[in-house]
């Protein structure tokens, strides 16, 4: 077994970024931006009134006010669409709306409660200041600014800003596809008939979800039976089929425990078997003719640490971008104990009060157990070479939410921060 941190980067070394593509707007959400985007366009692109009201020139105003207000002459309407026919002079006044061109020879806008129009003329009854309530060509982006870097996530509202910049498409890093394969006697699909014996297969739908939840794709999902020759036909048709085949079950050592003895029978050369940590430690990865298969223990609490250690920052890596989570400084809620030589990982909920830094509750956990991790703020981590933990100890709690991207090349030591160190 390897330590966690030498585990990530082996399984990191083991795919490579992914061919970046140009993407249409429309099918970028959940991507990554390959390239950095640089403004093609001001925005606005031109100076536009941010309210319904008038443009005029503030020095007409100087002085104004409810008992004497300025009177200028209504020369023109402006709407958003439509351009000024000419520049105001001394002593006119545009009617003017939300997003329409300010007309060249004014400097501010007079929201429409203050003034009021009587005939040709307009009354203003404020004293106004040069610039008000002017949207400036720029003032948002300039062209030619850096909008966004390689590496980030384009999401509604950066997607939106592209659209209003007039971009079509950008350079992205496309889905990594996965395909998936449980094993196990015991296992029965959910809507089947399950004996007293048998155990419902969550790990498909767990794997597929946790997948589906970081921007991959799940190609194909099966199960197979502890017995070889089936085994062999499921990662025979399903490895080709995917980026990465991860496999959830038959791990370990035991009589059945086919997975690792079955990928050497293909010719797959082992790059990493077994990490120390728990839970998760029968763990690995393999490289099948060029490609990567992960290796997840079966039990389903296992699998889903197994799989965020090691597949999670790999699916990243093949969208070339490296995760970063917030870790922070909890205090434990309650004693812990554990084997000095495995890194423990366990969800815990993150209890803030007035005084820093929180507290770390740990529920009861299981390898075997999922419940666990509904609703945890994170994982708390337990260094190896430590034995026992005192209530009230510190310790680096690894969080869910909050976590930023950076574009990451290809090579070893790459993948998010988690694990041994924060």
């Amino acid at each position: 077994m390897v330590p966690l941190e030498q585990a990530r980067a082996l399984a990191l070394d083991s795919i490579d970024i992914g061919r970046a593509v140009q993407t249409p707007l429309a099918a970028a959400h959940g991507r990554f931006l390959a390239e950095p985007l640089r403004a093609p366009r001001s925005l606005p692109n031109f100076d536009n009134s941010a309210m319904d009201g008038y443009a005029l020139r503030s020095s007409d105003t100087r002085g104004g006010n409810r008992d004497r207000p300025a009177r200028l002459r209504l020369v023109e309407t402006i709407y958003a669409g439509a351009l000024p026919s000419r520049p105001i002079r001394q002593g006119e006044v545009c009617r003017i709306f939300t997003g329409a061109p300010v007309p060249d020879g004014a400097d501010c806008v007079v929201r429409q409660e203050a003034a009021r129009q009587e005939g040709e003329q307009v009354l203003v009854f404020v004293e106004a200041s040069a610039g008000a309530n002017i949207r400036r060509k720029g003032e948002e982006v300039a062209e030619g600014d850096l909008i966004l870097p390689a590496g980030q996530m384009l999401n509604a509202y950066t997607i939106g800003l592209f659209a209003s910049l007039g971009v079509q498409s950008v350079s992205a890093w496309p889905a990594p596809t996965v395909a998936i394969l449980t094993l196990g006697d015991e296992l029965v699909p959910a809507g089947k008939p399950a004996r007293p014996h048998q155990v419902f297969d969550c790990n498909g739908p767990l794997l597929s979800a946790l997948c589906g939840e970081i921007g991959a794709s799940v190609t194909a999902s099966e199960h197979a039976p502890d017995e070889e020759g089936p085994l062999i036909d499921a990662v025979q048709r399903l490895a080709p089929q995917a980026d990465v085949l991860i496999t959830s079950g038959g791990a370990s050592a035991g009589d059945k425990d086919l997975i690792k003895r079955t990928l050497r029978a293909l010719g797959a050369a082992i790059a990493l078997d077994g990490v120390a940590m728990k839970p998760g430690k029968p763990a690995g990865v393999a490289i099948l003719h060029g490609g990567p298969v992960v290796i997840l223990p079966g039990n389903p609490g296992a699998a889903a640490v197994a799989f965020d250690q090691l597949a999670r920052p790999m699916l990243f890596k093949r969208q070339g971008v490296v995760e970063t989570r917030q870790s922070v400084r909890a205090k434990l809620g309650a004693a812990q104990h554990k084997q000095a030589g495995l890194t423990y990982l366990l969800s815990a909920r993150l209890q803030r009060g007035e005084r820093a830094p929180p507290t770390a509750i740990v529920r009861p956990q299981g390898a075997g157990q999922l419940l666990q991790n509904v609703d945890a703020d994170g994982w708390i981590t337990l260094p190896r070479g430590q034995a026992d933990f005192s209530e009230g100890e510190e310790v680096w709690m690894e969080l869910f939410a909050g976590a930023t991207f950076a574009a990451v090349a290809a090579g070893p030591g790459h993948g998010h921060q988690s694990g041994d160190s924060p």
